[in-house]
């Protein structure tokens, strides 16, 4: 008796085990879905903050207002990709790639790769989270620190070919 209790006890918690294991697939799943729809070619056509700062996003030393026009190119295959700023005027000519990878459905991370260097040598990276995502459209949203106050960064990308 003692065996068959401890049978259907252990047969339980598989179940449930399993249930639990195949709603956090599904919702890992949809998750999935939503941020394949990222891959391909974007071009960033606005970054908008407060103007009253000087930002300088991604350590790259440019103005924000350099990155817009900039193209980013998104693989959520294997979460690589890159980001090339056009240059010209006081903005320089750069090709960065990057790994990326989106968690709890809404956190944009990435680490800048140098070249000759693997991503999981390099740890240092940077957050923003994804709003107003569509099919053509998405944008990310970056809180930059400045003597004690939040300043908000917003980059708005469009699919590349787009206007």
């Amino acid at each position: 008796m003692k065996k068959l209790l401890l049978a259907g006890m252990l047969g339980t918690s598989l179940f449930a085990v399993s249930c639990s294991s195949v709603n956090n697939a599904a919702t890992s799943q949809n998750q999935r879905a939503e941020f394949l729809k990222l891959k391909g070619d974007w071009q960033i056509v606005s970054v908008n903050y407060d103007k009253g700062y000087k930002i300088k996003p991604f350590d790259e030393g440019a103005d924000a207002q350099c990155f817009v026009g900039s193209h980013w190119r998104l693989i959520p295959n294997n979460w690589t990709g890159a980001y090339t700023l056009n240059g010209g005027g006081n903005c320089p000519a750069i090709t960065q790639p990057i790994k990326f990878e989106i968690k709890n459905g809404d956190t944009f991370m990435f680490k800048k790769i140098a070249t000759g260097t693997k991503a999981k040598q390099n740890t240092a990276g940077y957050t923003l989270t994804v709003i107003n995502q569509t099919t053509d459209q998405f944008s990310l949203q970056q809180d930059v620190q400045f003597e004690g106050e939040n300043v908000k960064v917003v980059y708005n990308f469009e699919r590349a070919g787009m206007k």
